[in-house]
């Protein structure tokens, strides 16, 4: 990944690097192998992801009507 400086302006930049980072799922991941995660756990976190990831699919299908 590769964030440009224009103008000597590192706070843009910065706030450009953390926001790819955060849409990237980096911030969550990071926290999330903070700990050990059980198997059993992390079937069910993977299992409620997908079913959000469903429903936002289907709300953003049905407001095409």
């Amino acid at each position: 990944m590769e964030i440009k400086v224009f103008n000597d302006d590192v706070n843009r930049a910065s706030k450009k690097l953390r926001r790819k980072l955060q849409q990237e799922g980096l911030f969550r991941e990071m926290k999330r192998r903070r700990y050990y995660e059980k198997p059993s756990v992390r079937r069910r976190r993977k299992e409620k992801e997908s079913a959000r990831r469903l429903r936002k699919k289907q709300r953003r299908t049905h407001k095409d009507y």
